[in-house]
């Protein structure tokens, strides 16, 4: 069994056991830390009818705490993430400054690079799973682990927090 199959094998228990939302994503956490990596790990909820997202849940909750609904921020980001529904990338703090306000705050926890992965369920957007870690962190080669590892067991996390 490789890393990664142990990884899944593990997050399939957890999944299969979890019945708070809290639980679904600190799975799916525990699964990023075993395959991709990230010093920073959170998950947006978004309810696109009424424009509003949500910090759902966080690795970090002294500096990035779940919190109450706030509206969509329109702008490149969101065209990517909500529009086109990309991976938004970027691997420089610099470019991370373009475009989230609290870049300070991330660059001080040691985190220059993101991938913001939209999970998208019944052609609807219901979140983003939001990584960060160290400059230039998300090769390539990370993002297509993102893809293959990450992308069908967030959305289960999601389903099961939604359901929660």
């Amino acid at each position: 069994m490789t890393d990664h199959q142990a990884a899944l094998a593990t997050f399939d228990v957890a999944i299969a056991k979890a019945k708070s939302a809290e639980q679904a994503f600190s799975a799916l956490q525990n699964l990023v830390q075993a395959t991709v990596g990230a010093k920073l790990f959170t998950v947006m909820q978004v309810d696109m009818a009424a424009e509003l997202s949500r910090r759902a849940y966080t690795s970090d909750p002294a500096n990035y705490p779940a919190s109450g609904t706030k509206p969509l921020n329109y702008g490149p980001w969101f065209d990517v993430v909500h529009g086109r529904r990309e991976y938004f990338v970027t691997n420089t703090i610099e470019d991370i400054a373009k475009v989230f306000f609290d870049h300070e705050l991330i660059n001080s926890l040691g985190c220059q690079s993101v991938v913001n992965m939209p999970v998208i369920v019944g052609d609807v957007l219901v979140g983003t799973v939001n990584m960060l870690d160290v400059t230039d962190y998300y090769t390539p080669e990370r993002v297509q682990q993102i893809r293959d590892l990450i992308s069908i067991p967030a959305k289960l996390a999601m389903l099961v927090a939604l359901r929660a």
